[in-house]
């Protein structure tokens, strides 16, 4: 087995030939990791929420046996019980089932949300901070703009021009989450550029691409997947606003906002309608900002 003096390095370590042993010792280390979160009963309280989440996005089947667009006119606006778990809506619809099957639009749609302001985030904020001068005070100035309105009403605005839908709804999302992801980038860029196992690379002969890929992006990526943690609870939270305001899924499509918003006109005679649904909501994007701030506890 050969051994390689990697000067570049950031830790200036000595880089065995062999893969395999660079995989078991990155293992090692996440588990090392991940020790001390497994003993937070609030962080595997907020994990089991988020897995449940994700389960019923993917497989709302498994966690609920009732069709969730069938409806019982005699068993309309039941209370919860052993059998109706969440209760029923106005058609006797089983409240609980809609939830679980409005899971696959909601986060999905935050999913793809998360996406487009990653891409578009992770991209100005690169060429920004690694390119620097007069083209990272142009982005910087268009991301200020983009900042100085609020989230929401720059959503609003997009999926106004676009239409409606879950998937306009989550592109005009994920626009207005790429300044919060192209500033933390370009901070984080900025700070790695500058460290001496960079500055050892280039010296060494590695290109600005490899420099870039190898040892700044590896680098400066935990507090950017931090805040896309943050920020899909945020998403969650926002293409369920826009859609409990009509943007989103059109009825009978069981989406969370709209779920929500179908059950304001029974506040008085059947709350349950729309505070489940706010509830379960509430508990998921609470769950993965518990998450995110764990996360970020451990990396300081």
């Amino acid at each position: 087995m050969t051994v390689d003096i990697r000067f570049d390095s950031p830790l200036g370590a000595v880089e065995t030939g062999d893969a395999t042993w660079r995989r078991r010792g990155r293992l090692r280390r996440s588990l090392a990791a991940c020790l001390p979160l497994l003993r937070r009963p609030g962080f595997l309280l907020a994990l089991a929420v988020v897995a449940f989440a994700l389960l019923a996005a993917v497989a709302p089947g498994l966690l609920s046996g009732f069709d969730p667009y069938a409806t019982a006119p005699a068993d309309k606006l039941r209370p919860p019980d052993a059998t109706h778990w969440f209760g029923t809506d106005e058609l006797g619809r089983d409240l609980y089932t809609r939830v679980v099957h409005g899971a696959s639009l909601s986060v999905l749609a935050a999913l793809l949300a998360v996406g487009i302001a990653l891409a578009g985030g992770l991209g100005l904020g690169i060429l920004s901070g690694f390119a620097g001068g007069r083209l990272d005070a142009f982005i910087m100035r268009f991301i200020d703009v983009l900042l100085a309105l609020p989230g929401l009403l720059l959503a609003l605005a997009i999926v106004t021009a676009i239409g409606f839908g879950t998937v306009p709804v989550a592109i005009a999302v994920g626009v207005a989450l790429v300044p919060g992801f192209a500033r933390t980038t370009r901070a984080e860029v900025l700070r790695v550029k500058t460290l001496p196992y960079v500055e050892a690379a280039r010296l060494g002969g590695a290109s600005w691409t490899r420099t870039l890929l190898l040892h700044i992006l590896p680098n400066a990526w935990s507090p950017v997947a931090v805040l896309a943690t943050l920020d899909f609870g945020a998403a969650i939270l926002a293409t369920a606003g826009l859609s409990f305001l009509g943007f989103g899924a059109a009825p009978p499509a069981a989406e969370w906002g709209t779920l929500i918003s179908n059950g304001r006109h029974f506040l008085i005679t059947a709350p349950w309608v729309s505070l489940l649904p706010g509830l379960f909501l509430v508990a998921v994007v609470f769950s993965l900002n518990h998450i995110a701030r764990t996360l970020e506890e451990v990396q300081r």
